[in-house]
């Protein structure tokens, strides 16, 4: 079973509100969006902020709550699956193309920051203010996405969308400065560490390799990663292959035969018994309880 996606059209179809092309949407009602019978791949970037009510969702099998005067991140590709909200539940939503917010971070300065944050707050509370000027933000964006007659309307929208992130990151900045000159550094090698986990835990899952691409001992790789993020590099690794398990168990039709094969276990004991020490069951049972 393949997994179907949302993509920027659907959302356009279904809400309306304000785009430009299939690269943006900006809405401020996602209420209307229907609960889908399975789980859906998101083809593109979401930013909302919730103004009034509340809400919960599920992102990669991750269950996340929200309220009002929460920041909301969702990653281009992540699977969304059970989500509901309030009756009384608004939000301004900014949903981009993978492709445009590439356009739009060109020249972005210290986007490394920004990615840990987004990383590990995927919800995270605003103060008043910053609420406020999230949603000015929204409102002088869409006012200029409505503009078809603007000759550089595309450009126009690119770079205020680069001011709020700019904006934002100021919020994540003042938020992060206990530690600098080591902090930075830091955070490089937890930020490349991420990547690397990224595109090779499905088939390395030893500290001591990643610790050889980076050029630094398992030693000071873990004292690193658990400074920045309060976890060990082991942790992230096994958070990484067990969420890859279970999407596999919940939304392909994949035998554990292949899973095993395909994550590079030695062999479906150990994968059994690496499922049930992370989850608490057996990849059967966990595949029993989703359906």
């Amino acid at each position: 079973m393949s997994l179907n996606s949302i993509s920027i059209n659907d959302v356009k179809l279904i809400q309306g509100g304000s785009y430009i092309d299939d690269d943006l949407v900006l809405t401020e009602n996602m209420n209307n969006l229907p609960v889908f019978q399975e789980p859906r791949r998101m083809d593109f970037i979401l930013l909302a902020l919730c103004t009034q009510g509340e809400g919960e969702y599920s992102v990669d099998t991750i269950h996340h709550k929200v309220r009002a005067g929460d920041i909301i991140i969702i990653s281009n590709g992540a699977i969304l699956d059970y989500y509901k909200f309030s009756p009384d539940h608004k939000e301004v939503v900014i949903i981009i193309s993978s492709q445009y917010f590439h356009e739009v971070l060109a020249g972005v300065h210290d986007l490394s920051t920004m990615y840990i944050f987004s990383r590990m707050h995927p919800v995270y509370h605003l103060d008043p203010q910053k609420q406020q000027n999230i949603v000015d933000f929204f409102s002088f964006i869409k006012t200029k996405v409505g503009d078809t007659n603007h000759h550089f309307r595309r450009e126009t929208v690119q770079s205020l969308l680069k001011a709020l992130i700019y904006d934002a990151g100021n919020t994540i900045w003042q938020s992060q400065q206990l530690m600098q000159t080591r902090r930075a550094r830091a955070e490089d090698i937890f930020v490349k560490f991420i990547q690397l986990v990224e595109q090779n835990f499905r088939q390395e899952r030893r500290v001591g390799w990643y610790a050889l691409q980076l050029s630094i001992t398992p030693k000071y790789l873990s004292e690193i990663i658990k400074q920045v993020s309060h976890q060990t590099p082991n942790e992230w690794i096994d958070t990484y292959v067990t969420l890859e398990l279970r999407n596999l168990l919940k939304n392909t039709s994949k035998s554990i035969k292949e899973i095993t094969e395909d994550l590079r276990f030695a062999n479906q004991s150990f994968l059994g018994k690496y499922f049930k020490e992370h989850v608490g069951m057996s990849p059967s049972e966990y595949r029993k309880s989703s359906n």
